[in-house]
């Protein structure tokens, strides 16, 4: 299956999570990912506001906002810039998602980076939307990456190109690989 069809194939699929399960498997994530050494060790954590189809953030952003440093990241053209998280500082920005005002960060500031997919493989390859926003953010960390998503996100294979960033882990609702 090539990307375009796999990103079709996930997006249909992702139609019959229903909104129990997707706050259900957004809490086990959450779980998961607190049990992780990486986790508890980090100070500065780069976040993300879910987009309707996307594994919901809401739960972590708000249980781990004041225990950790907390960051998004805001879309300036086809990049990613990074902010600190602030709740009484949002505006609705690209794609319909809160994304925090305020001043740039850098990428070199950031300890663990939970990253959205629209696909994983066990190999922790990992498919985005296709317009290279996290793979550009990503080049220049030393952070660790934790792609999160649903079980049904995990297929066999990925193709890979030499731009594409591997995550350190993957975690779903089900199990971290």
């Amino acid at each position: 299956m090539n990307k375009a069809e796999l990103r079709l194939s996930i997006k249909k699929g992702k139609l019959n999570i229903s909104h129990k399960e997707r706050e259900s498997a957004s809490i086990l994530v959450m779980n998961k990912i607190e049990t992780l050494t990486q986790f508890k060790e980090a100070k500065n954590i780069l976040l993300y506001n879910a987009l309707p189809d996307e594994l919901p953030t809401d739960c972590m952003l708000e249980k781990w906002n004041g225990s950790k440093e907390i960051f998004l990241p805001v879309v300036v053209g086809d990049n990613l810039v990074i902010k600190k998280y602030n709740k009484k500082l949002l505006r609705v920005g690209a794609f319909g998602i809160f994304e925090p005002e305020g001043d740039e960060v850098e990428i070199g500031l950031i300890d663990l980076i939970i990253v959205p997919g629209v696909a994983f493989d066990r190999n922790l390859n990992r498919l985005g939307r296709g317009k290279g926003y996290y793979d550009r953010l990503l080049t220049n960390s030393n952070a660790y990456f934790i792609g999160i998503g649903y079980d049904m996100q995990v297929v066999d294979c990925i193709t890979t190109e030499p731009h594409d960033i591997k995550m350190n882990c993957i975690i779903t609702e089900r199990e971290i690989l």
